[in-house]
């Protein structure tokens, strides 16, 4: 699989129709970046996809229990869960088509999906991974916040996956 850098990975993801979140969560108060990053996502003008095998429903949209059950497929996978579980996704990823992943990674990296077995499994089987950082950086409209998180990663060289 040819490397690609970064910043071409981050454009080429967002610039995708319809992306899945798997990870968003009934509990705002305790597990909120998934759902704060479906929500961006959508109001940017993504189809959006919500992935819990443990909900029917998120904001009044369809939650599907995995991600071949989404009618029509994805284009992307944003994957917010314990590492654990991200290893599982990508393979779910792979035997659903899915081509392009984004396993999040918040501030401070202990608040991380990302897995060295999964993103392994994505090199190995030619799916373009992007292991860290946070969707909400990018795009049009980013906050204050997540503008400056981009630019102390991108400075610490935090930003290289």
């Amino acid at each position: 699989m040819e490397t690609t850098s970064l910043e071409m990975k981050i454009k080429e993801f967002l610039a995708q129709k319809r992306i899945a979140v798997a990870g968003v969560s009934r509990n705002q108060s305790h597990h909120p970046v998934g759902n704060l990053i479906y929500q961006r996502l959508k109001n940017s003008g993504h189809d959006m996809f919500a992935v819990n095998p443990n909900m029917q429903n998120y904001e009044g949209d369809r939650c599907y229990p995995n991600l071949r059950s989404i009618p029509g497929g994805v284009d992307g996978v944003v994957i917010i869960t314990r590492p654990e579980i991200t290893e599982q996704i990508v393979k779910d990823c792979h035997d659903a088509g899915v081509r392009r992943v984004w396993i999040h990674e918040g501030m401070p990296r202990k608040a991380t999906s990302v897995s060295p077995k999964a993103v392994e499994y994505c090199v190995k089987n030619e799916i373009n991974v992007i292991a860290g950082a946070c969707p909400m950086m990018y795009g049009p409209n980013v906050d204050f916040g997540h503008r400056c998180m981009r630019w102390f990663l991108k400075l610490s060289g935090g930003l290289s996956k």
